[in-house]
């Protein structure tokens, strides 16, 4: 139960120390630190710098986004698990100088995208008037073409598909006066007409006014070129940009190997910009500054110790006030730690909570197998995760993952051995279609799938221990508060009356010695008591007493029955794997001929169980994590923390060695 113990810590140093204390306690990576809150100490605004880190951070970025869309690095689908690639001291440093290059080059792949993005907005806006234009293209004269001497040029389109007799007809209607005219069809469509309208010019307005009364509308573009000629001009427009786009991706391929130089970047600003923050929360004088924080008190001394022998500095550590919101941080052993992430995932333990990781740890395991329960698929996941985890350097929270399902895995092995289940029942398939013979019996326990009833009743015995260990743990945190007579009464009452219900409970079930059953009588009879004068204990009033105690009584039943039953689960999901294992084999043994029997075997073997085994390990982890927020962690967890959230190197593409 390893929630680290944190104390309070101020340093007060030279203020030409600053920089060099600053930049010594995020390699360290063990304090967090607080804002100075007094008038005495100036604080120095460093919004402006953070924000220009922010803008260099998101410049690399969008730099990694164009290399990453243009020019991605061939990786195998494993080698995500590598983590983060490590550089020495020297060439982070060789690194830092070069920054402003480094920059340099983002904002060019940038650059060159824009390019891109532009030409290809470019090339859809040329084919949009392509497309308009293609309906002018038998115009043998310039859109904009007005007329000669003694003539005047109407070009335009008229609704609707009609004949030169039709819109000479319509015209005459408008103004049967009006001659000296000309029309020509250029194209023609269900929708419209496109036509150029040549009359004398002693009519021009008298013809503009008719064929604005059938409808006639002038283009909105107007070109110097005859139609043929600007479609031509279109075509090399887009070719050129085309052309561009193309030497702006060779570009940025050609800077395929500035990817290393663009993840430095993100990193080291963001860095930069952790110590930033940080600093605008350090309190100035004219020649000190001060930093408060917190540091875990298994750090203290090797950070005082550091910090004394470099520098000019005075160190107190001093233990938190009972109502400070301290941060917290979880340290737990190898078997333990895979499953922090869990918790967290649930909430961190408030102060007067304990790390539930080490009590969760084993029923955790336990149920993930027995909810898997097939010793094949825990081999896999086993050597799986065991070559995961020696081959790459994986790191944060993924290695925790791996190793949580590595653990998972060997329960998923042990349930799957005690139940016989080996890719279902993989074993007597092939003793009984290939080799003509009994299959031997290899549940070293017994079979879930033909006792049922057996292996419901030890989910709901694992449930009730699951669920006294949660009271224990609850007894033991209200003991360690000096409310010791509240721990016995609200949990020993409850641990009689549940173990002596649950043999008459089983009863309905199975056969119960009957003196089991008396012994359970009596035990639940106690309990009931108890629990009925003493639940209410709090009230004055006699009346309220038994009230409560009443209310105590039907809280304590029927919570711990829909917790105990939820336990059934175990063996839900212990039968579907095996149950949907079991007819991937009889599937590919439908045929009679030996040979097709094999084939057709192989084959749905190799597709059924990959898939079979995903589906029941996502059913296995939501359902094992059910079981530990709803049933276990109610019993004596709250939850609420602060995660600690020290001044550090926190990077993600590179880690910095020692040379």
């Amino acid at each position: 139960m390893a929630k680290l113990l944190m104390q309070r810590i101020e340093i007060i140093a030279l203020l030409n120390d600053r920089k060099k204390i600053l930049e010594h306690l995020q390699l360290l990576g063990v304090v967090e630190f607080s804002d100075v809150q007094n008038e005495a100490f100036v604080k120095v605004n460093t919004s402006s710098y953070i924000s220009q880190y922010e803008k260099c951070i998101n410049t690399a970025t969008a730099a990694k986004d164009i290399l990453n869309k243009y020019a991605p690095i061939k990786k195998s689908l494993l080698a995500s698990l590598n983590g983060r690639r490590e550089i020495g001291v020297g060439e982070f440093l060789d690194n830092v100088d070069k920054r402003d290059f480094f920059l340099q080059n983002c904002y060019d792949l940038i650059s060159y995208e824009r390019v891109i993005n532009e030409n290809r907005a470019a090339i859809v806006r040329t084919q949009t008037l392509m497309d308009a234009l293609k309906i002018w293209l038998n115009l043998d004269i310039p859109m904009n073409f007005k007329g000669t001497k003694y003539t005047q040029c109407f070009i335009g389109v008229v609704p609707n598909q009609r004949t030169v007799s039709d819109i000479l007809e319509a015209i005459a209607r408008v103004n049967p006066k009006l001659e000296m005219i000309e029309i020509d069809i250029i194209s023609s469509s269900k929708e419209q007409n496109c036509i150029a309208v040549v009359c004398h010019k002693s009519v021009a307005d008298e013809t503009n006014e008719a064929l604005r009364q059938i409808g006639f509308v002038v283009p909105s573009e107007s070109y110097e070129q005859i139609p043929a000629e600007k479609m031509q001009q279109y075509e090399k427009d887009i070719e050129k940009y085309k052309n561009e786009i193309e030497e702006n991706i060779k570009k940025i391929k050609a800077s395929a190997d500035l990817i290393n130089e663009v993840e430095f970047l993100i990193d080291y600003f963001s860095i930069r910009k952790e110590k930033y923050q940080a600093l605008s929360k350090v309190g100035l004088t004219k020649n000190t500054f001060i930093i408060r924080g917190y540091i875990p008190e298994k750090y203290a001394k090797k950070c005082v110790d550091e910090l004394e022998s470099k520098y000019t500095v005075a160190i107190s550590i001093t233990t938190p006030e009972e109502d400070e919101d301290v941060p917290v941080l979880l340290e737990n052993g190898d078997f333990v730690s895979p499953v922090e992430p869990i918790t967290e995932m649930f909430a961190l333990p408030a102060k007067k909570d304990i790390d539930p990781s080490a009590v969760m740890a084993f029923f955790y395991y336990l149920f993930f197998g027995l909810m898997l329960s097939d010793a094949g698929y825990g081999v896999l996941m086993v050597i799986g995760t065991a070559i995961a985890l020696k081959k790459f350097s994986i790191e944060g929270p993924l290695r925790k993952t791996l190793k949580m399902f590595f653990y998972s895995g060997i329960s998923t092995v042990f349930w799957g051995a005690m139940f016989g289940s080996w890719f279902g029942d993989i074993v007597p398939i092939i003793y009984k279609q290939f080799l003509h013979a009994e299959p031997p019996n290899i549940a070293l326990w017994f079979e879930p799938i033909t006792d049922p009833m057996k292996l419901l009743l030890f989910s709901f015995g694992l449930g009730i221990i699951h669920l006294f260990v949660g009271q224990a743990v609850s007894f033991k945190m209200t003991w360690d508060e000096g409310k010791k007579i509240d721990a016995v009464l609200d949990t020993v009452p409850t641990y009689l009356f549940v173990l002596g219900v649950a043999p008459l409970a089983a009863g309905i079930l199975i056969s119960v010695p009957e003196t089991l059953s008396t012994v359970g009588k009596y035990l639940a009879l106690i309990g009931l008591a108890l629990i009925i004068l003493t639940s209410g204990r709090k009230s004055k009033n006699i009346f309220a007493r038994f009230g409560g105690g009443i209310y105590g009584l039907y809280n304590i039943a029927s919570g711990y029955l829909s917790d105990i039953l939820s336990y059934s689960r175990l063996l839900a999901l212990g039968l579907a794997t095996g149950s949907i294992a079991g007819v991937i084999n009889l599937m590919g043994t439908m045929p009679t001929d030996p040979a097709a029997k094999a084939v057709l075997l192989v084959v749905v073997f190799l597709i059924g169980h990959p898939l079979n085994m995903a589906i029941n390990l996502l059913g296995a982890y939501v359902h094992t994590n059910r079981l530990q927020f709803v049933e276990f962690f109610s019993k004596f967890y709250e939850g609420g923390g602060r995660a600690f959230s020290p001044l550090k190197a926190d990077t993600k593409y590179i880690k910095i060695k020692e040379n």
